[in-house]
């Protein structure tokens, strides 16, 4: 199982803050590999509230006495004393972020960004940009750097303002087979991201057209399919890095890149630091 996860002031304890309006507790992100189970089970719930992405794969969650299966493209809401009970299978290749967090206005920032206090489960689509920002407050709890704090509660107002504005583009029934096949080509270009990839021949061999494609995974994703099998590539790269002894170059092509130098100055753009320079901050 790979995680990457952070706590503040690195404690587990969980606890219920009175003193500021929003306040973030810890984050974290799952992925399943030889680990064939991973169950929570808290009957008494936690202090503070939780949220979950469903970022690929399946996870199963049991809400109000009953079991549900979330699909990739949904987030999970548990709040304070709420039993909690879901577990994530290796065999679905389920990946999860989540993140714990409180405050004393917590309810009304939810209800502010549409999530009302009966939601259990909504609809978020599936967007590199949700990861991407579990990742940053991540990286903020670990560094701790001056206004941490701070940029924890912005990037997580950020999430809530993607999650608002994504409530307006959920799929109806007209839409439905659209939604679908972009799960799909999801699922695809997760799977195959270390192979040479063609967008138009995808979009060919699916009977659609190219345009029409791009435009509808756009809506789905919030990014076009090119940017979102260059962020697969960098976020797989970025694990590599952090968990085996293979050099740059060999990270370049396992994750789809036969030029190294490219390879670097993408890793650079999207994270700000070169593969070399990660890497090294990662073993301090």
């Amino acid at each position: 199982m790979y995680t990457n996860s952070a706590y503040w002031n690195q404690s587990k304890i969980d606890f219920h803050d009175q003193t500021h309006p929003l306040f973030i507790e810890s984050c974290g992100i799952y992925r399943l590999y030889t680990l064939d189970k991973r169950p929570t089970n808290r009957p008494n719930g936690r202090l503070d509230y939780q949220i979950l992405y469903v970022a690929a794969g399946k996870a199963y969650f049991s809400i109000n006495g009953r079991e549900q299966t979330v699909e990739a493209g949904n987030m999970v809401i548990y709040r304070p004393k709420e039993p909690q009970m879901y577990y994530y299978n290796a065999v679905d290749q389920s990946e999860v972020c989540w993140i714990h967090f409180t405050g004393n206005d917590v309810e009304n920032i939810l209800n502010r960004y549409g999530i009302s206090a009966d939601t259990h489960i909504f609809y978020t689509g599936t967007s590199m940009e949700y990861k991407n920002l579990f990742q940053s407050i991540i990286q903020e709890l670990q560094l701790t750097k001056e206004d941490y704090e701070e940029m924890l509660v912005h990037y997580f107002m950020e999430l809530l303002i993607r999650i608002h504005r994504m409530s307006y583009v959920k799929p109806h029934k007209k839409n439905m087979q659209i939604f679908r096949e972009m799960d799909e080509a999801v699922e695809y270009f997760r799977q195959h991201y270390s192979e040479p990839i063609s967008v138009e021949t995808y979009a060919t061999e699916h009977n659609v057209n190219t345009g029409g494609f791009i435009k509808n995974f756009k809506t789905y994703t919030g990014t076009t399919p090119a940017q979102f099998i260059q962020s697969v590539r960098m976020m797989n790269a970025r694990v590599m890095l952090e968990t085996t002894d293979n050099n740059i170059s060999e990270i370049a092509d396992l994750v789809g890149y036969d030029d190294p130098l490219y390879f670097s100055r993408l890793f650079r753009k999207q994270f700000g630091c070169s593969p070399s320079q990660f890497r090294k901050r990662e073993l301090t």
